[in-house]
Parts: structure tokens; C-alpha cells; sequence
């Protein structure tokens, strides 16, 4: 068939190669004629079936409705007249965010039927820009820790290693991204829960800064530690989706009014004008030596391409004491009187947070906002001297999903499930925005990811940066994007769902009017 002929489609066959293409590339074909939306979906609908139960990525599905949706796309490409500007292109969507129609269990026993009358406003977005929202990704329960595994779904395995967590709270998310079931994925971050699993699974992971995506569901309004974000395979199809997200809502007053088309067209950086600062552990965070060593290596490839490259002092002040009571307070506003009716219904992990706000008073919540606008505001002199903080991701490696946590790190023991998230979380404090990069494999064979800081509000000129590194991480073998390759990838030696106690109701009616469901992530 000719594809130069404007009235006639050209079906590539589907498979490794049409996957592994980009959003932007796939929308490419899509306008050029050479890809349908239909054809495209078929081969999104293929791999998930075939692939899906070795790492458990994706939870529920609405595959009619994606099939019909596709069916429309592909006509409207055939008239030259898209809906916008990801029509028919699918994706996942964090099992914590609303879908209109769609199964959204927030990976709890409480809401194992629980089906949306309304769109998360973010996902309204998404689905009016002719998104089709395919499929909903795994998350711990209520979003709590960075290993995705709960009693409805089971555990998410990383694509690399299924026996491994993907990491979370968005680890469904970057899963299924690695695993190409789908090109783009929304995703949410408190602790780190856009960035680790997306360090850990080899994609792109970014948090915004708080002023970006709206979050009208936050608990507390004005309290910005939770934040929307997207991700993808890499920064210009991150880019993509950032712009159909972002914008301003009346219920979150933390956000502010945008022009449309504001990430549409980056700012370009030239890598050698580019201040760097590093930190190996943002302020004594433990982190193993041999995630130093691999750092170290990525710094012997930037370094000596930017105008700088010196080390920051991230010692920004009680980081860890602030996070634990802002998280705190917000698990208690959101959990704390339905856990006190229904505790066996949550598990430890909320329970743990719940009851650590129980021992805090308001004179450590005042003590924490205190704290956390002295953070910023060193943070701001800091960035007076750099155009970008780099740092690692994750502080290990992948382990086991069977273990809920990394509870030693470098010899020094985790107090709380969550401290071993502290090179992220300790960043989610300035508001500001940070991205994940892929860049390699660790000393263990497995995904490394550098982490990127940028001044509050600096989101464009971080993107820009970050955009940067990646054209120049890209061409080496050894610092480019790993991929996974599921062909070849045995099942988890301990089966993924075998942690399921609560089944997802698939036969669920769709909530009553108004009905909705608390989340602090």
C-alpha cells in the first residue's frame, strides 16, 4: 500500500517495534496515515494479555469501551479532524485516581467495587485531549509505601525481574510503561511515588511543581506534599502528556491559572551552560555504595559537558521530623475516622501512619510548616548557584516484593516503612519540581535512575534540562535507557496474586451520586 496516498491506511504489523515507539512517534503515524488507532490499540490489547500476568501491572480494564473509542479515533484521523492532541492514543491510569465507569480500588479492601460516577479533573483532561483510558495501574493500599502490592490486585513484579518490586506508589504505572502495555500513565507523588518506580523500572518519573496539576482531591488544600504528575518513556512524551494535565482548578487552591500550550515547546539548553550541583545523599541519607559508585559514573559523563559540576550541601534542616508529621496529618485527616469504624479494614501501613499522627500535637504541626518554609528558603539560596541538583533515585537496588520495604540500607535500619524513600521525599519539601531519568543499569544489572532537582516554578527550564541529559545519556550503550524484555523473563518464583485476600468486584454498580473516596496521595 502506498502511504503517501492521503485516502488510503497503511496497517504496519504489530509487534516489538510498534510498541516500543514513542507517544509522539505513534501520533506521528497516526496523522501520516500509516497507524490507526484501532490498530494500534489491538497491539497495546496483545501484549497485556500475553505479558501482564508475569508482572502484574495493570488492575482493571474497560476494553469494550477502548475498542470503541479507538474505532472513533481512527475515523476522525481518516477526516483529518482529531479531538486533540493524544486522540486515540491509550493509556494507564493510577488505580488511586478517579475513571468515570472504571473500576478504581485504590488498592484497598474498602473499595474493591468501588466505580466512579466522575473523572479525577486530571483524568478529564487526558480523556477530552481523545485519550483513551484503557486500563488502571497498581498501587499499594491507599497509595501508602513504594512497593506496589495489596490485597485486591496482589503485587506489580519489575519487568526486569518479577521476583523484584517496581516500586510505588505509581509501580503499576512505570510496569506497565517498561513493559510497553501502554505509552503513557498518570501518576501521583508525596514521598517519591512518581520518581522511584520510575528509577526502579528504566522511564521517565516527574513531580511537578505544586502549582501545576490541579489535585482538588488532596485532603488538605493547602498543603502541597502531594502532587499529580505524568509519566512516560521519555521527556518529550512526557512533555506531551504535561500539557493536556496541567491547569488551574478552583478546589485546589495551590494551583494558579496557565497559558494553554505552556510545555507545548520547551526552551532549549545547551548542556554547556548548564550549572550542576550533586549529591550523593541528599544531606546523609543512607544510600548503599554501590548506588555512590554507579552515580559517580554518570557524573564522570556529565560533568565534563556542562559549564559546572560541583557538589551542593542539600543539609537543608530537620527534613525528616518535617515530612514524617506533614504525612502524618494528612493519613489523619484522610483515614483517621474510617479506620477508627473499620480497622481491620486497612493495613498496616495506614494504620502506622494513622497512629503516628495520634502522637503528634499542634505544636509539631506548627513546628513542621516552620520547618518546611525554612527548607524552601534554603533551598531557593541554594538554587541561586545552580540551574539543576542532581542526585540518585533510589539508594538500592530492586529487591524482593515479598519484602515490604527496604529495612536496612548501608547497615543503618529503617525506623518507618517509608524512610528508605528519603533521597525523594526529602525534595517533595521545597514544592518544587524533580524528574527521574533513566540512565543505565546498576552494579546488580538493574535500572538506574538520576534524579533531578529545579527551582519552585522552574519546571520548563528543568524539563529543558532534563531533555538535555537524555539526548546525551542516549548515546552510549552503557548510560542509555535499558529495556526490558518480557520474552525472556520467568515468572515470579512466588505467584503475584498469591497475596490476594480481596478479590476486585468486577460485577460492582457504579457508586451512588457523590460518592467518593479519601485519598492522600
Amino acid at each position: 500500500m502506498n502511504s503517501n496516498n492521503s485516502d488510503t491506511w497503511c496497517e504496519p504489523l504489530s509487534g516489538d517495534a510498534l510498541l516500543a515507539r514513542s507517544a509522539c512517534e505513534v501520533l506521528a503515524a497516526f496523522k501520516a496515515r500509516t497507524l490507526t488507532p484501532s490498530a494500534y490499540l489491538t497491539a497495546c490489547l496483545e501484549q497485556i494479555s500475553r505479558f501482564n500476568p508475569k508482572i502484574n501491572a495493570i488492575a482493571a480494564m474497560n476494553i469494550e469501551s477502548a475498542i470503541a473509542c479507538a474505532e472513533a479515533a481512527t475515523k476522525r484521523w481518516q477526516d483529518g479532524c482529531p479531538v486533540g492532541p493524544l486522540d486515540g492514543l491509550p493509556i494507564g491510569v493510577k488505580d488511586l485516581q478517579n475513571t468515570k465507569g472504571l473500576l478504581t480500588t485504590h488498592g484497598s479492601v474498602r473499595a474493591r467495587g468501588y466505580i466512579p460516577e466522575n473523572d479525577l479533573p486530571m483524568v478529564a483532561r487526558l480523556r477530552a485531549a481523545g485519550a483513551i483510558i484503557l486500563a488502571k495501574t497498581n498501587v499499594p493500599e491507599m497509595g501508602a509505601g513504594g512497593n506496589s502490592r495489596n490485597r485486591v490486585w496482589g503485587a506489580t513484579g519489575n519487568p526486569f525481574d518479577a521476583n523484584l518490586i517496581a516500586g510505588g506508589s505509581s509501580g503499576g504505572s512505570a510496569a506497565a510503561l517498561a513493559a510497553n502495555f501502554v505509552p503513557l500513565c498518570t501518576g501521583s507523588d508525596t514521598g517519591g511515588s512518581l520518581r522511584m518506580p520510575a528509577a526502579l523500572c528504566a522511564v521517565v518519573g516527574y513531580r511537578p511543581s505544586v502549582d501545576v496539576i490541579a489535585h482538588p482531591t488532596r485532603p488538605l488544600g493547602w498543603s502541597g506534599i502531594s502532587v499529580l504528575g505524568p509519566m512516560a518513556r521519555t521527556v518529550d512524551d512526557l512533555t506531551l502528556m504535561l500539557d493536556v494535565c496541567q491547569g488551574y482548578h478552583a478546589d485546589d487552591p495551590l494551583t494558579a491559572p496557565s497559558g494553554t500550550g505552556r510545555f507545548a515547546k520547551l526552551p532549549s539548553t545547551d548542556l554547556k551552560d548548564l550549572r550542576v550541583g550533586f549529591s550523593e545523599d541528599f544531606g546523609g541519607a543512607p544510600v548503599e555504595q554501590s548506588i555512590r559508585d554507579t552515580f559517580r559514573a554518570r557524573l564522570e559523563v556529565l560533568g565534563p559537558q556542562v559549564k559546572e559540576c560541583r557538589a551542593a550541601d542539600l543539609n537543608l534542616g530537620e527534613m525528616d521530623r518535617c515530612f514524617d508529621i506533614l504525612r502524618a496529618e494528612s493519613f489523619g485527616v484522610a483515614f483517621g475516622e474510617a479506620m477508627a469504624q473499620d480497622p481491620d479494614s486497612f493495613g498496616e501501613h495506614i494504620k502506622e501512619n494513622v497512629a503516628l499522627g495520634q502522637t503528634m500535637s499542634l505544636a509539631d504541626r506548627g513546628w513542621a510548616h516552620a520547618e518546611q518554609t525554612q527548607i524552601l528558603r534554603k533551598f531557593n539560596a541554594l538554587m541561586a548557584e545552580f540551574d539543576v541538583i542532581v542526585l540518585p533515585t533510589s539508594p538500592v537496588s530492586p529487591f524482593a516484593w515479598t519484602q515490604p520495604y527496604a529495612k536496612d540500607i548501608d547497615g543503618q535500619e529503617m525506623d518507618i516503612y517509608y524512610r528508605w524513600l528519603a533521597l525523594c521525599y526529602r525534595g517533595s519539601l521545597t514544592g518544587g519540581p524533580s524528574i527521574t531519568l533513566p540512565c543505565g543499569r546498576d552494579a546488580a544489572g538493574l535500572p538506574f535512575g538520576l534524579q533531578m532537582l529545579g527551582p519552585l516554578r522552574g519546571d520548563e527550564g528543568l524539563l529543558s534540562a532534563a531533555k538535555a541529559v537524555e539526548e546525551l545519556f542516549d548515546r552510549s550503550e552503557q548510560t542509555a535507557r535499558p529495556l526490558a524484555n518480557l520474552h525472556t523473563l520467568p515468572n515470579s518464583d512466588v505467584d503475584l496474586r498469591s497475596i490476594v485476600t480481596h478479590p476486585a468486584d468486577l460485577s460492582a454498580e457504579p457508586a451512588p451520586k457523590n460518592s467518593a473516596l479519601r485519598t492522600a496521595v
